[in-house]
This record gives C-alpha cells, sequence and structure tokens, in this order.
C-alpha cells in the first residue's frame, strides 16, 4: 500500500456530510445492517460524537474522499486519558487494503502525542472487526461485560 496517497486528520463537526455519508455507506451493509433511514436521528447521533465538548474525531482521506472515520470522547480515568472510539470504519471498498491499519496506527500516534494514555472500544465478537482488532494488538478485557436494558418493552 502506497502510503503516501492517504492523509490523516482530526475533523470537528463541520466535517459531519462527509461523515454521516461514510457512516451510512458503511454501517447500513453486511455484517451490521443497521437502518439509519431516520435523518434527523443520524444527524443527532453524529452530533453527540462529534459536537461535544470532549469529542474526539478523526478522518483517513484518500485525495479529497474521506474513506475512514473515528468518532468517540476523550475520558479522564485515574489511570490517565482516554480516547474512547463509539464509531471506527473504513470505506467497504477500502476493507482489506491496510487502510484500517494504516488508520490505527495514525490514531495511535495522535492520541500519544496528546498524552492519551489508552485506546477503548467495543465491538461484537461475530464480526470482521474482532478480528481486525486483534491484529492490531487491542486485548479483550476478560474481567468486563458491556450490559444493555431496552426501556421501550418494559
Amino acid at each position: 500500500m502506497n502510503n503516501t496517497k492517504y492523509f490523516f486528520k482530526r475533523l470537528d463537526e463541520s466535517y459531519s456530510g462527509e461523515i454521516r455519508e461514510l457512516f451510512v455507506n458503511v454501517f447500513t451493509k453486511e455484517p451490521w445492517n443497521d437502518d439509519w433511514s431516520d435523518e434527523n436521528q443520524l444527524r443527532l447521533y453524529i452530533h453527540d460524537l462529534v459536537g461535544q465538548d470532549n469529542s474526539l474525531t478523526f478522518g483517513l482521506y484518500e485525495g479529497n474522499e474521506l474513506i475512514g472515520v473515528s468518532m468517540g470522547h476523550i475520558k479522564h480515568w485515574y489511570t490517565g486519558t482516554e480516547y474512547y472510539i463509539d464509531e471506527l470504519c473504513i470505506s467497504t471498498e477500502k476493507q482489506g487494503q491496510g487502510a484500517g491499519t494504516l488508520f490505527v496506527g495514525e490514531i495511535e500516534k495522535a492520541c500519544g502525542e496528546m498524552g492519551l494514555t489508552h485506546l477503548f472500544l467495543l465491538t461484537g465478537k461475530d464480526v470482521p472487526a474482532f478480528s481486525f482488532y486483534k491484529k492490531q494488538d487491542f486485548r479483550a478485557a476478560e474481567n468486563m461485560v458491556a450490559f444493555a436494558k431496552n426501556l421501550r418493552n418494559k
């Protein structure tokens, strides 16, 4: 892969249109099949991730095209300041070509330069992202579990 054709940069809410387009193009397809047809809900979700005081968003570009995005937030914790990645994706057409590995490496480098101590993210065990993150030296937090509760079906 020719790394010189890619560039990495920090993004803010002014990039929301590009971010929404990439996000929908990736997550409405296999294996996620998310339904993001409610434009208002999508706009609010991206704002929640990109438009807050502690938001931290990075983009990977190929030329003028956004092909990767990482949206999350900074969290101050007793072990140091962490980057919680809420969403990370690479354009479906660019997956498997090294762009994701390059992107994660750039995120690690930028976060290290900011003095952050850890990266944290959640993903499913049954999606390709699980093995991708393992290859990037992320480790499953075996002593933790994610809980959810549906409030609509009580």
